[in-house]
C-alpha cells in the first residue's frame, strides 16, 4: 500500500511554470512506476508524462514533449512534474498514480493499469 499526497498547483499566467510533487508513504517508492494524469473541466482523465521506477525511462503524452520533464527523488519519496511554457489548455486537475507492474509491462498511459492515485491539485493557466 502507498498514499499518494500531490502538491504545487496553482494559478499562473500563459508561459510560466509550475511544478508539482508527488509525495509517497508507506512502501518505498522504488517499487512503483509513477504516472501523472490530468482532467480538464468537462473531459476526460488524460495521461501527461510516467517515469519509471528508477526515473531511467520516462514517456509523455506529444502535447507535454519538450515543456514538461518529470523526475524523481526515490529518498525522498516524491516524484515531480516541472510544467513550463504552460497553456490554458494545460488548465486542469492534476493527479499523480503509482503502479506496481513494471515500466517494461507497457500500459504506462493507462489509467487501469495504476493502482494507486492522489487526490489531485488544480492548475489554472490565464490568458
Amino acid at each position: 500500500q502507498v498514499q499518494l499526497v500531490e502538491a504545487g498547483g496553482g494559478l499562473v499566467q500563459t508561459g510560466g511554470s509550475l511544478r508539482l510533487s508527488c509525495a509517497a508513504s508507506g512502501r518505498a517508492f522504488s517499487n512503483y512506476v509513477v504516472g501523472w494524469f490530468r482532467q480538464a473541466p468537462g473531459k476526460e482523465r488524460e495521461f501527461v508524462a510516467a517515469i519509471s521506477k528508477y526515473g531511467t525511462n520516462k514517456y509523455y503524452t506529444d502535447s507535454a514533449k519538450g515543456r514538461f520533464t518529470s523526475s524523481r527523488d526515490n529518498a525522498k519519496n516524491t516524484v515531480y512534474l516541472q510544467m513550463n511554457s504552460l497553456k490554458p489548455e494545460d488548465t486542469a486537475v492534476y493527479y499523480c498514480a503509482a503502479k506496481t507492474q513494471s515500466y517494461s509491462s507497457g500500459g504506462n498511459d493507462v489509467e487501469e493499469k495504476y493502482d494507486y492515485w492522489g487526490q489531485g491539485t488544480q492548475v489554472t493557466v490565464s490568458s
